[in-house]
C-alpha cells in the first residue's frame, strides 16, 4: 500500500504541492522563525525565484505566519533557493 503525498499550499503562487517540494519557514515558540526546522505554525515556498519575489513583495510569510520577520531569514532563505535552482540545473 502506497502512502499518498502530504500536500501544503505555496504562500505566493497557491498551488497544491507535496511537501518535499516546498520550502517550510516556521514559526518557532521557542527559536523565532526558522528554515525547515522546528514545530509551530508554518507557511510552504516554491522554490523558484518568481515565488520569492511575491512572497516578498507582497508580504506573505509574515501574514502567513501571523509575525514580524528579519531580514536575515529572508537572506538565509534566498541561499537556500539559489541551492536548490542550482541543483535542480546540475540534475
Amino acid at each position: 500500500m502506497s502512502q499518498s503525498p502530504i500536500l501544503r499550499r505555496c504562500v505566493a503562487c497557491k498551488k497544491l504541492l507535496d511537501r518535499k517540494c516546498l520550502l517550510k519557514v516556521t514559526r518557532d515558540f521557542q527559536n523565532g522563525v526558522v528554515l525547515s526546522a522546528g514545530m509551530g505554525r508554518s507557511a510552504y515556498l516554491c522554490r523558484n525565484e518568481s515565488c520569492f519575489e511575491e512572497a516578498l513583495k507582497r508580504k506573505r510569510l509574515q501574514k502567513a505566519l501571523r509575525c514580524d520577520i528579519h531580514s536575515s531569514v529572508f537572506n538565509m532563505l534566498q541561499k537556500q533557493l539559489n541551492t536548490c535552482i542550482d541543483s535542480d540545473t546540475e540534475a
